[in-house]
């Protein structure tokens, strides 16, 4: 056999080889896309005025809304996270112009940031999610778990207008957003970061959960069961699901 022709069989034996490293590749992907539940992030504003929602995906990840809904008081906004990990930030924008282009707070800070990330490690489909003050606070909010698939699955957030205390000296959009400090945000919100090392009191170790809620204006948060969120009115319940 000649040099030639055996340097074509064995180049497409190794065509062949990479066709099925290929098409086992997309079946493993497709595997483990199933695997993972569908989770919907809704966003409700309890507020008594307007809000306008920034859901801004972290750096290479894909935007799921294009930011210019308006939330009347006690309306709903739901999207859809992708079936793939996803990483990202929610935040209330108010006083925001028709197109949503120019906001009076929420479009940077300070402003309270809600962080989520959702389909994360391959096995245990992990939610992960906390409500940050480190760059200041503009709105009250609460996220929690929904229909989780196990672990623990607190409602964490802060209930509170830190605004209407807000030390003169931090205040900032003639007293629509406070700027801090650390210590005043925690002593008020304990189940927010108040810090880049920051974390909340309460662990954490949510597994596929069906909806991430973001609840701005929240009253309360709830550490009971659903009997104890049914009695107070607007009150997001925490989930634990069972392990």
């Amino acid at each position: 056999m000649s040099k030639v022709k055996r340097a074509y069989q064995l180049c497409q034996g190794l065509k062949k080889t990479m066709a099925r490293a290929i098409v086992l590749a997309a079946l493993l992907l497709a595997a483990t896309a199933s695997s993972t539940t569908a989770t919907t992030l809704t966003i409700h504003n309890l507020c008594p005025h307007p809000v306008w929602p920034l859901v801004t995906p972290n750096s290479g990840l894909p935007s799921i809304s294009d930011n210019t809904a308006r939330l009347d008081p006690n309306a709903l906004l739901t999207l859809s996270f992708p079936p793939t990990f996803w990483a990202g930030r929610v935040a209330a924008r108010t006083g925001c112009d028709a197109a949503a282009s120019g906001c009076w707070t929420g479009a940077a800070p300070p402003a309270t940031v809600v962080q989520v990330t959702v389909h994360d490690g391959t096995n245990q489909d992990q939610a992960a999610y906390s409500v940050s003050l480190a760059d200041g606070f503009n709105a009250p909010v609460v996220v929690s778990p929904q229909a989780a698939g196990g672990g623990q699955c607190p409602a964490l957030g802060c209930p509170v207008d830190l605004n209407c205390d807000c030390p003169p000296q931090q205040r900032a959009a003639e007293g629509a957003a406070c700027r801090g400090p650390p210590e005043y945000f925690k002593s008020r919100c304990p189940l927010t970061r108040t810090t880049p090392t920051d974390v909340e009191p309460v662990p954490q170790s949510c597994r596929a959960p069906g909806e991430l809620k973001v609840v701005f204006c929240q009253a309360t948060i709830v550490t009971g069961g659903v009997a104890a969120a049914a009695e107070a009115e607007m009150a997001i319940r925490t989930v634990v699901a069972d392990s």
